[in-house]
């Protein structure tokens, strides 16, 4: 799902629309209730759910890390076991 899909989804979660090349200028609304989110909020809104991706990829790293720790395993180890 494209950044900008995601960001209107965010913003206007019922809104129902297209668009072209993941362009702010072609979107089209078919559903939209209240105002178009302008192309800065939509700009924020992806630079908010990037740096929510990078959290959730750390967070996700730190806990493997601590569990193979647990485990007393390398991430090598666990590969193979799960092979």
């Amino acid at each position: 799902m494209s950044y900008l899909v995601k960001a209107i989804r965010q913003l206007r979660p019922s809104s129902e629309f297209s668009f072209n090349d993941d362009d702010y200028s072609t979107i089209k609304w078919d559903v939209l209730e209240g105002e178009a989110p302008t192309q800065a909020q939509i700009d924020s809104a992806i630079e908010q759910i990037k740096a929510d991706e990078i959290t959730e990829a750390e967070t996700k790293a730190q806990a493997k890390a601590a569990l193979l720790e647990r485990l007393g395993i390398t991430a090598d180890e666990a590969k193979l076991l799960l092979a």
